[in-house]
């Protein structure tokens, strides 16, 4: 997705435009940390993939001998409201529509592979999760005039709104099946960068399912996999 790069490159600069201006410009918005409700939205770009785990016997198969997957580049958009409970805490919930690639390889000789919603014409894979997070912000004081440094942990509730833990099957007739629902651990560390009129914040997190998404499927190949589990970096841009 040459596209997603372009994007996060233009983001990039305004950020550290952001960051030239913030630091050495007077303080900005000084009323800003002592509203109770802010509100915003976020932009940004994710990575996705899969933790596999196989079973101990898969070396044994006569049709399979390594299982890989791949991650694939995908975008963010979502909707800000920071509730302030104290001077350096902050509860966020961001619902967010995250577009998502991946998937699971099979390496033998037919070097099978199934992506989470295959296109036949391209072969290219794609998911839309409804992800709702709730996250604590531990914030710094202000640092050169209008620069925070924050962290953020958390849990996530995400639902698959193409799946809904129907079959997948692409041109070679290979099916996974997929829990719709997942729930995910949140971490991640960014900046708050105080501008003239609105508040630009650039972060990096990581998402790791908790739960095993794999539904049991009586495929040899699905059988092969003891459980999956989802990864997610995620470089996201906020104004409020």
């Amino acid at each position: 997705m040459k596209h997603l790069k372009y994007l996060t490159l233009i983001l990039l600069v305004t950020a550290t435009f952001s960051s030239a201006y913030a630091q050495f410009g007077v303080p900005n918005l000084l009323k800003y940390d002592k509203k109770v409700f802010h509100f915003g939205f976020l932009i940004g770009y994710n990575q996705s993939d899969f933790i596999i785990y196989s079973h101990a016997q898969l070396n044994d198969q006569d049709t399979l001998n390594v299982i890989n997957t791949r991650g694939y580049s995908g975008f963010n958009l979502g909707i800000v409201t920071d509730l302030r409970m104290g001077k350096y805490f902050d509860l966020r919930f961001i619902p967010t529509l995250s577009f998502i690639d991946r998937s699971v390889i099979y390496n033998n000789n037919s070097s099978l592979e199934y992506h989470q919603n295959t296109n036949p014409k391209n072969n290219v894979a794609g998911a839309v999760y409804m992800d709702l997070p709730l996250m604590v912000k531990l914030k710094s004081s202000r640092m050169l005039n209008n620069v925070r440094a924050y962290v953020l942990a958390g849990a996530q509730y995400s639902l698959d709104l193409t799946s809904i833990a129907k079959k997948r099957q692409n041109n070679v007739g290979y099916v996974l099946r997929l829990h719709p629902h997942d729930f995910q651990g949140i971490a991640g560390v960014g900046f708050d960068f105080y501008c003239t009129y609105f508040k630009f914040a650039a972060e990096l997190k990581m998402a790791f399912g908790v739960r095993n998404l794999l539904v049991t499927d009586p495929d040899i190949h699905a059988t092969t996999i003891n459980s999956l589990k989802s990864k997610v970096l995620m470089i996201s841009f906020t104004f409020e």
